[in-house]
């Protein structure tokens, strides 16, 4: 599998536009699929929610430990580290709510080890967004207009994205970072570009749901603006190195308009390949105006027989981890489901009741321990929440 990953990279990541690789699924590019969706699912495993936390609405992990903390470590080869945590902030512009502003973890970027750069071929640089769990992203999300995006495409392109993905992507932070999630990710992509300039680099933007749609937006940013340039070789047009990005998401809204759908196709380093479950109704929105791009992955995990009949409401359809073993176990046109990839189903029941009772899983299964209450000599209990260092940032 290794072996065939490192030497086939370029073709899993869209190289020729996955053809020939989608229907029936390859196995390689299952696990592929399978590796960036977990990425993904980290943003929601690491985000901390709990109102009473000192730090809610950030990483509950370090960059130090987080694979290991979101079980990414045990038994994957392929070995990344955290370079820098990015945070996003929500203006929230009318109505009651005027004047509100909130900034959270929405995501992080990781670079392949040594070891991980062995097994997947190239040095893998990683962007994940997570998707909408605050009440204010909510509000964005239904902010359906069509805006212009000068900070990506500038002030005279046609051009025109979903008013609120673009607003969380670019909005100046308050507090925190001090500046635009766009402005940390693009940093960060300059950094690391520059000192893997030398070696052979890929640049993978994954999210679900809402990340999806950031990541479509970072993944035309990058390649728009030249961050996937080494910064020595803008000015020298016979040495140009652009390294090649590929935007693998989940259960996307649509994104732009039909002149977006076009910049995106004319772009010779991009690629995006979208998974969508078959009867998770948001991939399909908003429909008045907009247009999609990349290439579709349809699964249906309708088919699936380790699911409950009842899974199939909006939330069931929708969630990651139920896309991912629909990736796992999808047979295409051909119809029927055979886990091809040995994921364990466990994780569906992750955060819902999914799965059929005959596999004694226990439901809503993962929470951490005492809800952060740490006992204390004394006997008394205390909330002890992990204090981020001032290099997770």
């Amino acid at each position: 599998m290794s072996k065939s990953i490192a030497e086939n990279w370029r073709d899993l990541s869209g190289q020729h536009y996955w053809k020939d690789l989608l229907d029936p699924l390859d196995n390689d590019l299952r696990r592929y699929i399978i590796h960036y969706g977990e990425m993904a699912q980290a943003t929601y495993d690491a985000f901390n929610s709990d109102k009473a936390s000192k730090y809610a609405g950030r990483s509950r992990y370090g960059k130090a430990e987080f694979f290991s903390k979101v079980g990414l470590e045990k038994g994957n080869p392929f070995k990344y580290e955290v370079t820098r945590f990015l945070y996003a902030t929500v203006e929230i512009d009318f109505l009651v709510l005027n004047g509100v502003e909130e900034s959270n973890w929405i995501g992080y970027v990781a670079v392949a080890t040594d070891e991980g750069k062995a097994v997947l071929g190239r040095r893998d640089i990683v962007i994940a967004w997570r998707g909408t769990q605050k009440s204010a992203e909510w509000v964005k999300d239904v902010q359906f207009l069509l805006n212009e995006a000068p900070q990506i495409f500038g002030d005279d392109s046609h051009c025109k994205v979903h008013r609120g993905f673009y607003s969380i992507y670019t909005a100046d932070n308050s507090c925190l970072d001090k500046t635009s999630a766009r402005n940390q990710v693009l940093n960060e992509m300059r950094r690391l570009v520059n000192q893997f300039k030398d070696e052979e680099i890929s640049i993978t933007v994954t999210g679900h749901s809402l990340g999806a749609a950031l990541a479509t937006l970072n993944a035309v940013d990058i390649v728009t603006n030249g961050y996937n340039i080494p910064q020595n070789h803008h000015h020298q047009p016979h040495q140009i190195k652009a390294f090649p990005v590929t935007a693998i998401v989940f259960a996307s809204p649509r994104v732009g308009d039909s002149d977006f759908q076009a910049f995106f196709s004319d772009q010779t380093d991009l690629r995006a390949l979208h998974v969508r479950n078959k009867e998770d109704i948001v991939p399909r929105h908003p429909f008045i105006g907009y247009s999609e791009v990349g290439q579709e992955l349809e699964i249906d995990t309708q088919e699936s027989q380790y699911l409950k009949n009842n899974v199939g409401d909006v939330a069931g359809w929708h969630s990651l981890e139920v896309y991912l073993h629909g990736v796992a176990g999808t047979q295409g046109s051909k119809g029927g489901f055979n886990l091809e990839v040995q994921r364990d189903i466990a994780l569906v029941n992750k955060s819902l009741d999914a799965l059929k009772d005959e596999y004694h899983i226990p439901e809503t299964w993962r929470v951490q321990e005492n809800k952060g209450l740490v006992q204390q000599h004394d006997g008394s209990w205390k909330m002890l929440d992990l204090e981020l260092k001032d290099d997770d940032f």
